[in-house]
This record gives structure tokens, C-alpha cells and sequence, in this order.
């Protein structure tokens, strides 16, 4: 069974970083497309950004220019870089495939922007 377990949320200023974090296991992350999704509070689920087999980027117009999607194949571990961050960005982080697995949500890591 394919698993997602993300890490590396917190409490920040307007302006600052966070480094999120998603180990994955039953799958290995450089043979599909993976991604980053984010459920801010009372809203939908939405995708951030993914990154595919070959390393090619893509991201969604509100975070593209500060968020930076990347990905370690010996750790079989993704990772999403944030800067300059925004209170509109306070939301749930999770990692998935593109497209995501059903039953493969983890429970996601918490981002707090503070304006």
C-alpha cells in the first residue's frame, strides 16, 4: 500500500520559509508524478505544485516565483521549499501522486502565515 507521511509545518511570520517534507513508501517517487496539495480552512483540497519522472516542475499561478517543488530519489522523499510567504498560504499540506491515490492521503502538516 502506497503511504505519504509529510512534515516540516509550523508557525511563521509573513515573509518567512518553511521546508515541508514527504516520505513515501510502497511506491518509489521517481517513477510517477508526485505532488503537493493544500486544504486551506474551510475550502477544498487544491494542487500546488508536482513534479514528474524527469524532474519537470510545474506550480499553480499563486505560489509559482515562491514555492520550489524538488525531490530526493536515494531518499525517496519530496520535498516543497516556501518563501516569501503569505497568510493566504496557511493551510494543510499534503503530498500524493498526479493523479493521486484515493486511499493514499496522509494526514499533512500544518502551515500557520501570520500576517
Amino acid at each position: 500500500q502506497v503511504q505519504f507521511v509529510e512534515s516540516g509545518g509550523g508557525l511563521v511570520q509573513a515573509g518567512g520559509s518553511l521546508s515541508l517534507s514527504c516520505e513515501a513508501s510502497g511506491t518509489i517517487l521517481s517513477w510517477i508524478t508526485t505532488a503537493w496539495y493544500r486544504r486551506a480552512p474551510g475550502k477544498q483540497r487544491d494542487w500546488v505544485a508536482q513534479i514528474s519522472t524527469g524532474g519537470d516542475t510545474t506550480y499553480a499561478p499563486d505560489v509559482k516565483g515562491r514555492f520550489t517543488i524538488s525531490r530526493d530519489n536515494a531518499k525517496n522523499t519530496l520535498y516543497l521549499q516556501m518563501d516569501n510567504l503569505k497568510p493566504e498560504d496557511t493551510a494543510i499540506y499534503y503530498c500524493n501522486g498526479y493523479p493521486t491515490w484515493t486511499n493514499s492521503w496522509g494526514r499533512g502538516t500544518h502551515v500557520t502565515v501570520s500576517s
